[in-house]
């Protein structure tokens, strides 16, 4: 158990820049705010813990508000026969819904696209060559959606590989920013992205500073891509702290 009876989830945000953003809309919505209430910088808070499946190699349980996923990583295992012969390891994920995961009952987004960019997300930190001829299976499920149910997923799959003992370069820590009107909005949940403009999701190696991963969709301008990498940067950092202290919570538990 990575995380101790009653403890409370771990909130984050990114050091906010100098200058401030006109409000998302005009005239009789100067007031808005967000639906849970978080300035457009902030975070949800966010709680790990690993160990969750006890049939797996290793596992990872995440919540970030009202988004809940669980991921199970198996082996590494021998590869198929029909499979090339390959110096590196081999990494298969599989990303899906539960069918009461979202509001419209077996409503889901495309998996088949989630389960690639997991993949691309996560190969990039993976020690493949620690594993050759073998393959190790990420199968991700997300409980309940609740907005950036992609990076969530990418953050505990990463935990979940620690947790199974895979070799990794670091931990791979994901945040996804929502372009509304004229503000940046970091962490969306389910009903801002509803009606964002655009989206934009960084996946990156905190302790490495490196980038595995960057989409955007919808229309950015320059400035306002780099201001997002910059917050989704600055809070992979303090996001990836938060999934250390798991892990060390984890390995103080199992030695008691």
């Amino acid at each position: 158990m990575a995380a101790k009876p009653g403890s409370a989830p771990v909130t984050y945000s990114p050091n906010l820049g100098q200058k401030t953003r006109p409000p998302i809309f005009k005239d009789n919505d100067l007031d808005w705010v967000r639906p849970d209430g978080r300035g457009f910088h902030q975070c949800r808070p966010a709680f790990f813990r690993t160990g969750a499946v006890n049939s797996a190699s290793g596992s990872a349980y995440a919540e970030l508000g009202s988004t809940k996923v669980i991921v199970s990583v198996f082996g590494p295992r021998e590869s198929k026969k029909a499979m090339m012969y390959s110096d590196t390891g081999r990494l298969n994920c599989n990303f899906s819904y539960t069918t009461f995961a979202t509001p419209v009952r077996g409503q889901g987004s495309d998996h088949k696209e989630f389960s690639s960019m997991l993949h691309k997300a996560l190969e990039g930190a993976i020690m493949l060559e620690t594993f050759p001829k073998t393959t190790v299976d990420v199968f991700a499920l997300v409980l309940e959606s609740g907005g950036s149910d992609l990076p969530v997923v990418i953050s505990c799959a990463s935990l979940a590989l620690a947790d199974a003992g895979i070799m990794m370069y670091d931990l791979v820590a994901a945040v996804s920013v929502s372009c509304l009107g004229k503000n940046l909005v970091i962490d969306p949940v389910l009903e801002e992205e509803s009606y964002q403009d655009g989206s934009l999701m960084l996946t990156c190696m905190p302790s490495r500073n490196e980038v595995t991963q960057l989409t955007f969709t919808g229309e950015w301008s320059t400035p306002d891509i780099n201001e997002a990498m910059q917050l989704c940067l600055d809070a992979c950092s303090k996001l990836g702290k938060v999934m250390r202290t798991c892990l060390k919570e984890a390995a103080s538990a199992s030695q008691e």
